[in-house]
């Protein structure tokens, strides 16, 4: 026997008509009414027909999320993608939302995929988890009005987008500014990526924290092809550095690996720290100094603000900064070397 929207109604001692606009995330209704109605239906086993509800108005009733093209094994195994649709798709589901996920091996194929999901009205707004210069897939979401939230920094029309980041810059900078007082003077940073907004951000910020501490800078240290690898011997045999700065927590592991076939060992003569604080710090020892960005945060507010555009709360653009923290491990220690 189905539970019905009066029942409901009757055990959390309100109208039925309030238990109609909590299904559909209406404005008019207080977050604790919200609250304490859904708390209720979700002691009652109380499914919404959202089919029926969708056909009445027009909306599908679900999330599209958006991945940047998985063009490389660091892009596919990066649990960044992964915990990010996990939060995105906890909070649909207070909202009786569902999730759909884009996803393609290059940017034409991703924004043919994000087209037809508008298109044939298979979801209500996007979530993109990555942000890119001259990207075709937020210039379309852009130009055509369709709501969505970016999870980044945008390049242009920040006035005008809705955004969920970190601080990157200060990101960088806090990271290197560690490095620093802890005696490391030749610091360099790594980085898989060049296309994003958070590989600037960062590099601006270990830039700035070398420059105020009146240390020299190095150019970011590029893998974008496989010759790449193989240069970063002469790197570390020009530069000598004795720690490094790296783009995130997965790279910063094959970077450990190859540091380690040049003769580094990490921490004893090449300390590191990266970022994201995600399953890769902690796989294997030593373990890695990294920075938490709390993903989890990131989807949640992401898809709380893609919510108030579909509900006409949110109508120009935002910015929203999650906090981090630094979390100490294995991988820095004191520099007691003298170049």
């Amino acid at each position: 026997m189905s539970i019905t929207v009066k029942e409901v109604a009757k055990k959390a001692g309100v109208a039925t008509s309030t238990v109609s606009r909590v299904i559909n995330d209406h404005p008019s209704i207080s977050e604790e009414t919200k609250r304490k109605v859904r708390k209720v239906m979700a002691e009652l086993g109380y499914v919404p027909n959202v089919a029926a509800r969708n056909l009445g108005k027009q909306i599908a009733s679900a999330i599209g999320v958006i991945l940047p093209p998985l063009d490389s094994k660091e892009r596919l195994g990066n649990p960044f993608y992964l915990e990010t649709i996990e939060a995105v798709n906890e909070e649909a589901g207070l909202v009786q939302m569902s999730v759909a996920v884009a996803s393609a091996p290059d940017f034409a194929t991703l924004l043919e995929n994000v087209k037809r999901m508008h298109l044939q009205k298979q979801v209500d707004g996007f979530i993109l988890t990555y942000s890119v210069n001259h990207d075709p897939v937020i210039a379309y979401l852009y130009e055509n009005k369709i709501p969505f939230t970016l999870i980044g920094q945008p390049y242009e029309h920040e006035e005008n987008i809705v955004y969920v980041d970190n601080d990157n810059q200060l990101l960088g900078k806090q990271a290197t500014q560690f490095l620093v007082d802890r005696g490391h003077e030749r610091i360099l940073f790594v980085t898989n990526t060049t296309r994003e907004n958070l590989y600037f951000e960062r590099y601006f910020g270990y830039q700035k924290a070398l420059m105020m501490a009146g240390l020299p800078t190095w150019p970011g240290v590029k893998f974008e092809e496989p010759e790449d690898y193989l240069a970063f011997e002469e790197t570390l045999k020009t530069v000598k550095p004795t720690a490094l700065v790296v783009i995130d927590d997965l790279f910063a592991m094959r970077i450990m690996q190859l540091a380690s076939m040049y003769g580094y060992k990490v921490p004893e003569n090449l300390s590191v720290i990266s970022f994201n604080n995600s399953i890769f710090s902690t796989l294997t020892h030593p373990y890695i100094t990294s920075i938490d960005v709390d993903v989890a945060r990131l989807g949640k507010l992401a898809t709380q603000k893609l919510m108030d555009q579909l509900n006409n709360r949110l109508t120009t653009g935002v910015k929203v900064i999650v906090p981090h923290r630094l979390i100490l491990r294995e991988t820095v220690i004191e520099n007691e070397m003298t170049v």
